[in-house]
């Protein structure tokens, strides 16, 4: 259960970083709660997480999960250009995610 909460705790953790893009420094409010509730949401459930799982492991899947999906998304709005070698990198992260969920 802890792994669930942690990957969904990466999820929220792209939430409130394209949240605090669209808030432009805070000056647009709809942006800026977003950004605060999923930053709560986020904060407390990699807290939870690592009540069970260790410390480095778990924020690594963390910070990796919320970095890959916050790219992904980058993509998908047209912010961000794709290339083969940022693809690479990003299957460089999953797969550090993925190894260090397999020897935890």
């Amino acid at each position: 259960m802890a792994w669930l909460v942690l990957i969904a705790s990466g999820a929220f953790e792209a939430v409130w970083a394209v949240a605090l893009d669209k808030s432009q420094g805070f000056t647009r409010l709809v942006p800026s709660l977003v950004f605060v509730v999923a930053l709560v949401i986020s904060m407390g459930g990699l807290a939870w997480a690592m009540k069970t799982l260790p410390l480095g492991t778990s924020y690594a899947v963390w910070v990796g999960v919320g970095a890959s999906l916050a790219v992904v998304y980058s993509f998908a709005a047209g912010a961000e250009t794709v290339s083969i070698a940022k693809i690479i990198f990003l299957i460089m992260i999953v797969g550090g995610v993925v190894g260090l969920k397999a020897v935890s």
